[in-house]
């Protein structure tokens, strides 16, 4: 008897907590449908041949490119090591010395000019110009040295070809 009394006093509060848990319920349920038919929309997209051997195969070709690409990226690393490999003998550092050799022509149009590779291996042009013409001359360069005796503007050039490299850094 008690039981009934206290239900008769608190009914409304009763019917306001069932309600309330009912809309709970029911926008979670909504929650779960959206979810559900999104979820659906990706898996016939997914599905997209309605069978398992379109799939397959879509799956196949991917795998195909995916190898391709593999390859290619191969191919790409051999190319690019060629290139580092070709790229060791060229001319990297340069020094260029002009001057006037005769002190008579009122212009410098001698020059010196120093070409060497990353390991210093190279040569010197040495252009000399006069009233008579220009002579030039070329002197090899092996680990930053010449066999032959240097001008001091050769030197010059030289020095300046070896240090070019330092002061980029």
């Amino acid at each position: 008897m008690d039981f009934i009394k206290l239900l008769e006093k608190n009914a409304i509060y009763l019917i306001f907590g069932l309600a309330f848990l009912f809309i709970v319920v029911l926008v979670l349920y909504i929650i779960n449908l959206v979810q559900i038919n999104t979820l659906k929309k990706r898996y016939s997209i997914f599905m997209e041949g309605n069978d398992a051997k379109s799939l397959e195969s879509r799956m196949e070709k991917r795998f195909q490119q995916v190898d391709y690409l593999l390859e290619e990226e191969k191919k790409d690393h051999h190319n690019i090591d060629l290139l580092f490999k070709n790229m060791q003998p060229t001319f990297k550092k340069f020094g260029l010395v002009k001057y006037d050799a005769f002190h008579e022509m009122g212009g410098k149009l001698s020059f010196s000019l120093c070409l060497l590779s990353e390991v210093n291996d190279g040569f010197i042009i040495n252009a000399v110009h006069s009233r008579e013409g220009c002579y030039t001359y070329v002197k090899e360069i092996l680990n930053g040295n010449s066999y032959l005796v240097l001008a001091e503007e050769e030197k010059d050039a030289l020095n300046e070809a070896l240090n070019s490299k330092k002061e980029k850094k």
